[in-house]
């Protein structure tokens, strides 16, 4: 009976939070974009490789057997397919997606551009080819391509707090919820971003780049926690999380550092940690219990404020990023 009575209240709670009592607003919802880059048919159709049947290491032998003018044929006809191949050469995808995005984003480079539904797309800053530390920060609901500006001020404001020695991805290479309503509070499109995610950071090993830091925001840590037990990366590291789909660090199933902040004026407290019928995140991965590195963040304003220069936050993610901490 008292189970029973546990149960109900968790179900009540999670209700509570869907509903808004908890400071979550509606949102709308969202179909998540997945399978192969657009232009694909036609590039099937030339009897070149299915991308759907190829993983990072095939794609980037696929392209290591190509002649210099087959590689720059396929970035002509093919841009869309070459900038969206994990595995492709680096500066292939640049100048593919430098095709396609004509300079829509200023002071990065292009990795990525998919066009479908609400616009998907990855953001270099930095030499990521011949850096020595490479960090990837994935975001939580409401970014895309259109609406890319708070992830790439992260990116840069992480990027300026190590030198300028880390190369740093913006990384909004999947669905993101849009407001904090069901998307939010389910796990449909973050399992849909960890496939994604779990490529993208294959795509990063198959070229020879640094093994990345991940620094996963909000929903953004939902998409780490699945993706956690198959990612190429030497840290996580997730600041105002709802919770990772697990109820400790070693469900995640990962060797990499498990470091997590969660600053006391961040509205993601009034969020209920719990994890019912598919509803929530389960349990706070600043929870002593859960296990992960404590990170500082007491100077940080609110749910968007980690990257804030000089914070206490930002200077330890720079340190993470850069290898300055064991």
């Amino acid at each position: 009976m008292r189970r029973f009575t546990r149960t109900l209240i968790t179900a009540a709670v999670v209700t509570g939070v869907i509903a808004g009592t908890a400071g979550w607003a509606s949102g709308n919802t969202q179909e998540a974009v997945t399978g192969a880059p657009a232009g694909t048919a036609a590039w099937r159709g030339a009897g070149l490789p299915d991308p759907e049947r190829m993983g990072p290491d095939e794609v980037a032998r696929f392209f290591a057997g190509l002649s210099p003018v087959q590689r720059e044929k396929l970035v002509r006809t093919y841009p869309t397919v070459v900038g969206n191949l994990d595995g492709a050469p680096l500066e292939l995808r640049y100048e593919a997606n430098a095709r396609s995005t004509h300079g829509e984003f200023a002071g990065a480079r292009v990795l990525a551009h998919d066009p479908r539904g609400r616009g998907q797309v990855a953001l270099v800053y930095g030499d990521l080819a011949r850096a020595e530390h490479v960090a990837v920060i994935v975001p939580g609901s409401d970014i895309d391509a259109d609406h890319v500006k708070p992830l790439s001020d992260m990116a840069s404001e992480l990027r300026r707090a190590t030198g300028g020695r880390t190369a740093v991805v913006a990384w909004a290479g999947y669905t993101t919820p849009v407001g904090l309503g069901l998307d939010a509070a389910t796990g449909r499109l973050a399992e849909a971003g960890a496939e994604r995610l779990t490529r993208f950071t294959d795509g990063l090993s198959a070229v020879g780049a640094a093994q990345p830091s991940l620094f996963c925001h909000s929903y953004g840590s939902v998409v780490c926690g699945l993706a956690a037990h198959r990612l190429k990366a030497k840290d996580l590291v997730v600041f105002g999380s709802p919770g990772m789909r697990a109820e400790n660090v070693s469900e995640l199933g990962t060797s990499a550092r498990v470091w997590a902040a969660k600053d006391p004026t961040d509205w993601i407290d009034r969020v209920p940690n719990v994890e019912f019928a598919g509803l929530g995140h389960g349990a706070d991965p600043t929870d002593p219990a859960f296990g992960a590195r404590r990170i500082p963040a007491g100077d940080a304003a609110g749910h968007g404020g980690y990257f804030a220069p000089g914070t206490t936050s930002l200077r330890a993610f720079a340190a993470i990023a850069e290898g300055d901490v064991r």
